[in-house]
């Protein structure tokens, strides 16, 4: 069981400096008093997200690609560890900054079991071309809970483009808790990317978010393409003047596969514009519920909230809600939303069948076009060659089992 004891021993087996440590006390003793994050219309409380283990630091990698722009800009990237070690009153600054551990107990988990993580930071007025890539595989060989931590800060007027890859290899049944935080300062620019295809034996829990100064702008492109149970919350805080967030995510579930995801935007300063677009693909016997939270709280004067959230039923005994949300407290805004559950269009099937193009193929061609809006926005390389092989593997699975079942 874990004590003030077992993170002092932690503190000088990694030798974490103090501050750490007390976060992750303050932490640990707050988990069995905070309740779990909110999720409309789905029922999580028994998955096995809180459980006690060892640190094992090094039982998951975290691999950055190679980057020559980083060093020429003075760009800090490294593991979060090292760089609590090295620039102490940086990280200390923004880790827990954006989303802050005694909100809920799956944060609270987060920040007392941290086992991976990295701390990138962007100084003011650099452009970063070429998108900086991480990968971070869990190893499920073992018993070994993945608690990941990534805060990216970037500086006055920066621009960057980031793209994580998350994995597993081996089949043990573990957890996985990832956060990531993104401070976005004034003027600044990112454009954040993530495949998402984690084994089916894990189950899952994630939370990102950003904080946009002035002029500040974020796009959100999210594939979720797990094999496992899904949990998480997908955040933009519109803080500054002009701040802009653009939150795009996409889904494909398959099997008994159960996935909720909040997605919210929260316009916060005038003139600031908050966009969701979702979309989910259910197969076989899986269970996908998207909640599209757009906010426009008072004094935000002049600000946009707008979006769609859509679910294609590829399946039967599929289960698949889409839930836009409005929340306006200005009166001089601009808000709408809209929401759709259905099966592929047959309007557009039977142009393309009548084009020769056999049922199967032209199903997956309308599909792909359906998540185009965030397949398009994904850099092209070896991580989008790799989301694109696994929709079509997906969907060629999915489709077989449709087909054998209705025999």
């Amino acid at each position: 069981m874990f004590s003030k004891t077992t993170f002092q021993e932690l503190s000088s087996k990694y030798n974490e400096p103090d501050w750490l440590i007390n976060e992750r006390l303050e932490a640990f003793n707050l988990i069995e008093k905070l309740l779990l994050p909110k999720m409309q219309q789905f029922k999580y409380s028994d998955w096995p997200l809180t459980v006690n283990n060892d640190f094992a630091l090094e039982q998951s990698a975290l691999k950055i690609s190679d980057n020559s722009e980083l060093e020429e800009n003075k760009v800090i990237c490294q593991d979060i560890f090292e760089a609590s070690k090295q620039y102490p009153e940086l990280v200390q600054k923004y880790l827990n900054s954006v989303s802050h551990f005694n909100e809920d107990k799956l944060l609270a988990y987060n920040t007392a079991f941290m086992n991976n993580g990295l701390f990138l930071y962007i100084p003011d007025n650099v452009e970063i071309q070429e998108p900086i890539e991480i990968e971070l595989v869990q190893n499920s060989m073992s018993k070994s809970a993945l608690i990941s931590h990534i805060v990216i800060v970037v500086g006055k007027n920066s621009k960057a483009k980031f793209i994580q890859h998350l994995s597993t290899v081996g089949h043990e049944k573990n957890l996985a808790n990832l956060v990531v935080e993104v401070q976005a300062v004034a003027g600044s620019n990112v454009e954040f990317s993530s495949l998402d295809e984690m084994e089916e034996n894990t189950t899952l829990y994630f939370n990102r978010r950003a904080n946009l100064a002035r002029d500040a702008h974020i796009e959100w492109n999210a594939a979720f393409m797990n094999d496992c149970n899904t949990v998480g919350d997908l955040a933009s805080e519109l803080l500054g003047e002009g701040s802009y967030a653009y939150s795009k995510a996409i889904a494909i579930t398959t099997g008994n596969q159960k996935v909720a995801v909040n997605n919210r935007v929260i316009n916060r300063g005038p003139h600031s514009t908050g966009l969701i677009n979702q979309r989910g693909v259910l197969l076989e016997d899986s269970r996908l519920i998207f909640n599209g939270i757009g906010q426009i709280v008072h004094g935000a004067h002049g600000s946009k909230a707008d979006q769609q959230n859509r679910v294609l039923m590829m399946s039967d005994t599929a289960q698949g809600d889409a839930n836009p949300l409005l929340l306006i407290d200005e009166n001089d805004v601009i808000a709408a939303h809209a929401a759709s559950v259905g099966p592929v269009d047959p309007i557009q099937m039977n142009y393309l069948m009548s084009r020769g193009i056999p049922y199967a193929q032209a199903e997956r061609m309308v599909i792909h076009g359906f998540l185009d809006p965030v397949l398009g926005a994904i850099p092209k390389g070896k991580v989008k060659d790799r989301m694109l092989a696994i929709l079509e593997r997906k969907l060629i699975n999915g489709q077989r089992s449709y087909y054998k079942n209705k025999k």
